[in-house]
Order: C-alpha cells, then sequence, then structure tokens
C-alpha cells in the first residue's frame, strides 16, 4: 500500500468516526425541552453528512478526482453543515456553548486539503472554516463572536491543517528519498553484475593475451602491450563509482532461469575437478535456486582462476562443499599458494583488481551470503563462502 493510499484511508477513516460522534450528539439533542429549535433541520442535515461522507470516500480514493474542484465540493458541504447550525440551534443554546451540528467533522476537509496541498493548503482550509463558526453566531445573532467552545474548535482547526500538512509533506519527501535509494541499490547492483561478467570473461583474456605476448616476444609483444594497456582502461571504468547504467532489459532466450527451480549444486562444483583441482562434496544432493547455485559455481571459478593467476598453474587447489542441515550451504576454497600479505584484497580493490571484491564478494552477497578470507605469507589462502538456503 503506497503512501497516498494511507494517508486517504486515514481521511476516511476519520470522516466516519467524526459522523458517529456527530450522529450520537444530533440524536441527543432532537427530542426534550432542552432539544434543537428545529430538530428535524438537524437530522436533515445529518443525512446530507452521511451522503457526502460516503461519496467523498470513494471519490478521493480515485486519483484522478482529488483535484481542487473536489475539495472546493468538500469545502462547500462542510461549510453549509455548518451554517446549518444558526437555524437548527437555538440562540440561548449557541450563547451558552453548545457546540456545532457537525462538529468536528468539518475538520475531514481540513485534513483533505493538507494532503493535496501540504501546510498551507491545510491552514487555508482551517481559516476558511474560522470565519464559517464566527458567522453561525452572526446569523443567529447571539451578540457574540464566539465563546470558549468556538475558539478551540477553531484553533485546533488550525493546528490540524498544520500538523497534518507538514506531516504530509515529510512523508512524501522520505518516500521520495526512499524510492531514489533503491533505484541508486538497484543501479549499483547491476553495475556490479556486469562488472563481475567483465572481470570473468574480457579482462581474463586481456591478461591473458598480455602475459602470452611478452613471453612470446616481437610483434606478439607489442599486442601484448596493447591488451595490458585496453586492460588497465578497462578495469578503470568498471571501478569508477556513479557511472551511469544501462536501464534493465527484458528477458531474453539464453538468459540464466528465473528462481523458482532448484539444481543440485554438487555437479557444478564436481566440474571444477582436475589434477590439480580437488572437489569434495556430500554424498547427497545440495539443492539450491538455480540462479544462486549458477551464482556461487562462478564465484568458486573465480576463486581458482585467482589460484592459478597468482600461484602458477601447478598450485593445488581443494574445494569443499558442506550443507549444515540447518539452511546454510558452505563452500570454501583452499590453495598450497605463497598466501597473502595483510591490506592485499583492498589495494586490489583500488587498482581496478575485482577478482575478490565483485566476482567472489560481490556474488556472495547478492545471494545474502558471507565471505571469509583466512590468508597469511607462506600459508596459502583459503576463501570460505556461507549461503542461506531456505528449505
Amino acid at each position: 500500500m503506497g503512501l497516498e493510499v494511507a494517508l486517504w484511508r486515514a481521511v476516511a477513516v476519520y470522516r466516519f468516526a467524526a459522523l458517529g460522534y456527530a450522529a450520537v450528539l444530533i440524536a441527543m439533542n432532537s427530542g426534550g425541552p432542552d432539544g434543537y429549535e428545529h430538530p428535524a433541520g438537524g437530522w436533515a442535515v445529518l443525512a446530507v453528512m452521511t451522503v457526502w461522507t460516503v461519496y467523498a470516500t470513494f471519490a478521493f480514493s480515485d486519483p484522478r478526482r482529488r483535484g481542487w474542484p473536489l475539495l472546493a465540493a468538500d469545502m462547500t458541504v462542510a461549510m453549509g453543515c455548518l451554517l446549518a447550525t444558526a437555524w437548527v440551534e437555538s440562540t440561548t443554546h449557541l450563547q451558552q456553548g453548545r457546540p456545532t451540528l457537525p462538529v468536528s467533522w468539518v475538520a475531514a476537509s481540513v485534513l483533505a486539503w493538507a494532503v493535496v496541498g501540504a501546510k498551507r493548503a491545510g491552514i487555508a482550509a482551517a481559516a476558511i472554516l474560522a470565519v464559517g463558526n464566527f458567522l453561525v453566531h452572526v446569523f443567529a445573532d447571539t451578540g457574540v463572536r464566539g465563546g470558549p467552545s468556538t475558539v478551540n474548535g477553531v484553533v485546533l482547526l488550525f493546528l490540524a491543517g498544520m500538523v497534518v500538512g507538514h506531516v504530509v509533506k515529510l512523508a512524501r519527501d522520505a518516500e521520495a528519498r526512499l524510492a531514489r535509494a533503491v533505484e541508486l541499490e538497484a543501479a549499483t547492483r547491476e553495475r556490479e553484475r556486469l562488472a563481475r561478467g567483465i572481470h570473468d570473461s574480457v579482462l581474463q583474456v586481456l591478461a591473458m593475451v598480455q602475459r602470452r605476448g611478452a613471453e612470446l616476444g616481437g610483434e606478439a609483444a607489442e599486442l601484448g602491450r596493447m591488451a595490458g594497456e585496453q586492460e588497465a582502461a578497462l578495469r578503470n571504468l568498471i571501478s569508477i563509482r556513479g557511472a551511469p547504467l544501462p536501464p534493465p532489459r527484458p528477458a531474453a532466450a539464453g538468459d540464466p532461469p528465473r528462481p523458482g527451480s532448484t539444481t543440485d549444486l554438487r555437479p557444478l562444483l564436481t566440474a571444477y575437478g582436475s589434477t590439480t583441482v580437488t572437489v569434495s562434496t556430500p554424498a547427497t544432493p545440495v539443492p539450491l535456486a538455480e540462479p544462486a547455485a549458477r551464482e556461487v559455481a562462478a564465484a568458486v571459478g573465480a576463486a581458482l582462476d585467482n589460484v592459478r593467476e597468482h600461484c602458477g598453474e601447478q598450485a593445488r587447489a581443494w574445494v569443499l562443499l558442506e550443507d549444515d542441515g540447518a539452511g546454510e550451504i558452505i563452500v570454501s576454497v583452499r590453495d598450497d599458494g605463497p598466501g597473502m600479505p595483510p591490506g592485499r584484497l583492498e589495494e586490489a580493490a583500488a587498482a581496478g583488481r575485482l577478482g575478490v571484491a565483485q566476482s567472489i564478494r560481490g556474488r556472495i552477497r547478492d545471494l545474502n551470503g558471507t565471505v571469509v578470507i583466512h590468508s597469511a605469507p607462506g600459508e596459502g589462502t583459503e576463501i570460505e563462502m556461507t549461503i542461506p538456503a531456505p528449505r
């Protein structure tokens, strides 16, 4: 339910509650020697208030009709019911401070104006009804311009218009900021997703061309140098904060499956097994939503790519998959390489090398998981990924 719907529902609830209170007072004052001077007029006013309450509730629920014509009509009905008090009620009772026929029901018009036009409109509506409250005494020729009850009612109307209008403005500003924050979060996640894809494909190829070109020498070395320059430029591009992102595109053929289906995570990980990579998985299936399973497998692949790149082609690596049976899946990737000194990952991220920051941590974070990295010089590196897996 959006903010506008909630606000208009609150106004509608107030209308009916105030109508009920007015109905009780009109019923109590319609008979006996201490009753209205024209009891039938009181019931007629109550009938008008009831019909308008029902109509206004449905009319204001339609966004296309919440304009100033409807607000003017609402104010006209409220003003008419208010001024009818001068004819229905006796002069003596008005002098004694008896409330007007609609009592607090007229404040619904102030609330409606405040919701549409914020604080200024709410105060303007309160001013119009304040004039109406004083005109009741003029038309009834009470000889006074309103007692304490009239003044109190007018003050409450102004407070309602000012406070509700201010709160509505604050709520709308907060809703706009929240929508902007959600939009920025979605853009950031899309950017990180694109960065991961680039790192796992284009950057890896450019790095390999640079390395092989340097080994071959000659024209290949020049080609490798150019590939290295393009790799550095591309790393810098995808690491710039706040760069514009393409709008989300609709799903097309060949896109990853949407959430809903599940798959066994084990085959996706055992595919990485080789003479230098040992994969250990449970004997029973480890089900996971298919898109999530592919993201976990891609994160493991990125970790193994880092092992080959930084530890050499002959470095050993071990992949362990565990299912604790309590809603968490743990995947760890360990190698026997030289390890990393403290602060190495932060330096790599600052230099635009996103193998860990995006391809591993970014993927697992998007799955509401966590990544813990244990490494020290000469002791190898272990990356532990924990992913929630609701049953």
